[in-house]
């Protein structure tokens, strides 16, 4: 938007310089609208875990269940209205917020999102235990979904998932300060898969450009694709089967969409996969790559000349830059759908920046699915050690 000019003569008749008001970015993270879902007790949390009991055995406190809803900008720079789940423990005290991002949901899985809170979301089990053991927790739903979903979910695109994330956190502290409702002003950052990205890019989002709004007390992000130029390397270059290749449609739709790119699928895919994606971008398509994408388009990344693509690429790495709280890397060392390279580049360029606390925490043969509970009670151990709010 160009700034406003206004010009007005003075008493003389001569024009003075023209005055420029500059537009004020519009403040995001707006609470909208608060709708309680329901009140569940520590016995009722516990049941959904039922088989892990030891994990029952820390709910605490019954939790109060809310959706938001708050204003986030669209990956076109404007206002829309998004939403997410707030999950509340039933105490006086003050408590940590959490800000939980969820792993991949397709567009026809919708309902599993947080804000629906149904029973086969990941905020349902397992988060809403971490939840009663004494955290506040913002779960967005991310764009595309809930209140947002008549707008594509941008998927595996950095920038969005960290601010509609950020925007939820200012949501629930304002919701938070409304309702009376105590908090200790500690933060804290969790998500697997696509959420792993997410809890990433929210990190260097709040440090980078919000310090002094939200300070990151720690950070423990799982499995996420934090180098996004380098695995585009790998699922290229592959000659051996990759089952995720479906996923990764998706990311290249979003990537060809978000930043203007705008080829059509002919250009990406060979026959007759082009045509059916065209018709369903989420359809099925072979493992190999060689077979799925055309040599052009291969080519031009491997060879780096698709300036375009290469890009967007270089936009959504988020593993090299130097973090300041304490952040804990979790990643399954036999991940088959995001190699286990993502945490162990961001790793080492956090160290070669003189990051002091980084960890690496691999999950020794560990793939995408099978480290999931592993990474939930390590991050939620190590998460713990930097809350002494709960007593």
């Amino acid at each position: 938007m160009a700034p406003a000019l206004s010009c007005t003569k003075d008493a003389a008749g001569s024009e003075p310089a023209p005055t420029v008001t500059t537009p004020v970015a519009p403040q995001t993270g707006q609470l909208l609208s608060s709708t309680l879902i329901g009140e569940y007790t520590p016995a009722n949390l516990a049941s959904r875990v039922s088989d892990v009991p030891l994990v029952g055995a820390l709910t605490k406190f019954s939790i109060r269940v809310y959706k938001l809803t708050y204003n986030t900008l669209n990956t076109d720079g404007k206002i829309i209205t998004a939403s997410g789940a707030l999950l509340v423990p039933v105490t006086t005290q003050p408590l940590a917020v959490l800000s939980y991002q969820h792993g991949t949901i397709r567009p026809a899985d919708e309902k599993r999102v947080p804000s629906y809170y149904s029973s086969n979301s990941e905020v349902w089990s397992a988060v809403s235990v971490l939840a009663s053991t004494g955290y506040i927790v913002s779960a967005p739903d991310y764009i595309g979904y809930g209140a947002s979903k008549d707008y594509p979910h941008p998927y595996e695109h950095a920038a969005s998932l960290a601010s509609a994330s950020f925007d939820m956190m200012r949501a629930a502290y304002a919701f938070c300060t409304k309702e009376n409702v105590p908090v200790s002003k500690k933060n804290f950052l969790l998500g697997y898969s696509e959420g792993g990205f997410a809890t990433l890019a929210l990190h260097k989002l709040m440090e980078e450009k919000y310090p002094n709004e939200f300070a990151v007390t720690a950070c423990a992000p799982g499995a996420g694709a934090y180098h996004k130029s380098t695995f585009a390397d790998y699922i290229l270059a592959s000659d051996k089967p990759l089952n995720f290749l479906s996923t990764y449609v998706w990311v290249l739709d979003t990537y060809n969409r978000v930043y203007g790119i705008n080829r059509p699928l002919t250009a990406y895919y060979k026959a007759p996969y082009a045509a059916q994606l065209q018709a369903n971008v989420f359809g099925d398509v072979p493992d190999y790559a060689s077979q799925l994408f055309t040599d052009a388009f291969r080519n031009g990344v491997l060879q780096k000349t698709d300036a375009s693509m290469l890009a967007a690429f270089r936009d959504n790495d988020i593993y090299d830059w130097k973090p300041v709280a304490p952040l804990a890397l979790f990643h399954g060392t036999a991940d088959d759908y995001v190699p286990y390279f993502n945490s162990q580049d961001a790793y080492n360029a956090m160290q070669a920046r003189g990051a002091k606390q980084v960890q690496l925490r691999p999950i020794q043969g560990g793939n995408h699915f099978s480290s999931v509970g592993t990474y939930t009670l390590a991050a939620y151990a190590f998460i713990s050690q930097y809350n002494t709010e709960v007593k």
